[in-house]
């Protein structure tokens, strides 16, 4: 269930044919410079299993679950039960006939029976039906956390799905904003301008099918978990009345109800081996999944069996947006420079008129400091520069009181419009800028490192001793009610017995 998102991540976005150059999945995580020249195997030690599709040679290539092999020697984990419960409903089947034949050919039963026996036959009744109890117990209470725990790693994968969609979102919406923010005349280019539109139309599609398949197989595999609970409930409360009701019937010598409940305990009994082995490899399969991602978390260079189930979001969008809004944030930026430098702190002549003078004047404002070079790579601000986080801030301190026809009667660099334009590029700045950390993390993977190692080191635990849990619950059950079927025949038949020695003594006596 850890990758039951993965396919959301893996949608293609069509581009309309326009050329991008992307750097390929096999370099997408970490550095992509870093040539990664080395595989690992995932959960090696631990999928070690003989394969019954290769011969039963020890499958040795780790955690996959696209490989056929790597599902048959995990599957050898089931085999046990499954061919308990398979030699349990042939022969057990044969003996109710072998009975029923020798009721049916005796004429008259035996008198006599073995003290030593009927006590022997008694306790060990009483054992197996106890045991039966326990492991009702044990059904029941695993199910239940077993069941919280899947709900609180569903509940977190859903979440994380949502912040994905809900920071890609708000990031199409700072592109939104960025195409209808201007300083007066001066607007984004037009190929900027289009290239946006583009960008929001890729990041919309991978938000949306992310988000609504995410939301959709959530549900479905929790709805699949809720019958899957109530199963396990239905199946401890019957295995429990069958255990107390046939200890009964025993006790008291009723040997039609007993056998009665024999017909049915024994075609439970091996649908109970049956499902002991499903849990028994659901069981191995979460634990190798929770080592694998333990070790994918811990070697993010290397190339695994991950790599082709979960590449984040589609590489293309990730390297084309976080280009895009760095493009976008270094023009946001040195649009509202150019008005600073040629307009604000320029003292015009008045013949000129708005919006090149307006009548500005007092001390120099601050040019804004750009993240960005013009090659797009990172820069440092210098002396005299504001950043984009207090920039709102210290430009209202230039703003001045202008008259009604738009001229400043008071100090001040720039006039309530012009600031007001000038704070929303900044703004728009400000959040593109701050969501390129958010973007990196989608393009190397970091994103989904954090969510592996949180599932694993707050998750993995209740997953794997919970369904430990219900395994053991269901294959002591089936034991447990096995046992008990065949001393239910053989202590109502030892009771039959004596009660028949009892009324054979009494009428001797007589």
């Amino acid at each position: 269930m850890f990758v039951f998102v993965s396919k959301c991540f893996t949608e293609q976005v069509d581009s309309d044919g326009e050329n991008v150059e992307v750097v390929q999945w096999t370099t997408r995580r970490s550095l992509a410079e870093t040539v990664r020249n080395w595989t690992l195997i995932l959960a090696e030690e631990r999928t070690r299993r003989k394969d019954p599709f290769d011969g039963f040679n020890h499958y040795d290539g780790g955690w996959n679950i696209s490989d056929k092999h790597y599902w048959s020697s995990v599957g050898s984990t089931a085999a046990p039960l499954l061919i308990i419960a398979g030699f349990w409903f042939i022969l057990f089947g044969l003996s109710l006939l072998l009975i029923c034949c020798c009721c049916c050919c005796r004429r008259r039963e035996r008198y006599g029976y073995s003290r030593i026996a009927f006590v022997f036959s008694l306790n060990l009744l009483v054992l197996f039906t106890t045991a039966a109890i326990v492991g009702c117990i044990l059904l029941y209470i695993g199910q239940g956390k077993f069941h919280n725990s899947t709900t609180n790693t569903l509940d977190y994968v859903v979440n994380q799905a949502n912040t994905v969609t809900e920071k890609l979102g708000d990031l199409s919406e700072y592109l939104s904003a960025a195409k209808r923010v201007g300083v007066d005349q001066d607007f984004l280019l037009s190929d900027f301008q289009n290239g946006i539109d583009k960008l929001q139309l890729m990041i919309h599609s991978v938000a949306s099918n992310f988000g609504s398949k995410t939301k959709k197989k959530s549900k479905d595999i929790q709805h699949v978990f809720n019958i899957v609970r109530l199963a396990f409930i239905i199946v401890a409360a019957f295995m429990l009345l069958l255990a107390f009701f046939g200890f009964v019937f025993s006790i008291l010598g009723l040997r039609g109800l007993v056998y009665f409940l024999v017909i049915i305990g024994w075609i439970l009994v091996a649908g109970m081996f049956i499902l002991s082995g499903i849990l028994a490899l659901l069981h191995n399969v979460v634990s190798d999944t929770c080592v694998a991602m333990d070790e994918w978390v811990q070697n993010p260079t290397a190339y695994t069996a991950l790599d082709d189930l979960l590449p984040c979001v589609d590489n293309a969008t990730a390297q084309e947006t976080l280009l895009r809004s760095k493009e976008v944030t270094y023009q946001l930026v040195r649009v509202v420079n150019t008005i600073i430098s040629n307009v604000s702190n320029v003292n015009g002549l008045p013949v000129v008129g708005p919006p090149i003078f307006f009548n500005q004047s007092g001390p120099l404002m601050p040019a804004l400091c750009n993240p960005f070079n013009s090659d797009l790579t990172d820069r440092q601000c210098v002396a005299g520069e504001v950043d984009l986080n207090n920039a709102t801030v210290v430009w209202k301190n230039y703003r001045c009181q202008v008259s009604p026809s738009g001229i400043c009667n008071s100090p001040g660099r720039i006039t309530p419009t012009i600031y007001k334009a000038m704070m929303a590029k900044v703004n728009v700045s400000f959040g593109l800028y701050n969501y390129s950390p958010f973007l990196v993390g989608l393009q190397d993977c970091s994103f989904m490192r954090e969510a592996f190692a949180e599932i694993y080191n707050n998750h993995c635990f209740g997953l794997r001793q919970h369904s430990k849990w219900v395994y053991i619950g269901l294959t002591l059950v089936s034991s447990a009610v096995m046992l008990s079927l065949i001393c239910w025949v053989i202590h109502a038949r030892d009771r039959r017995q004596l009660q028949r020695t009892i009324q054979f003594d009494q009428g001797l006596t007589y």
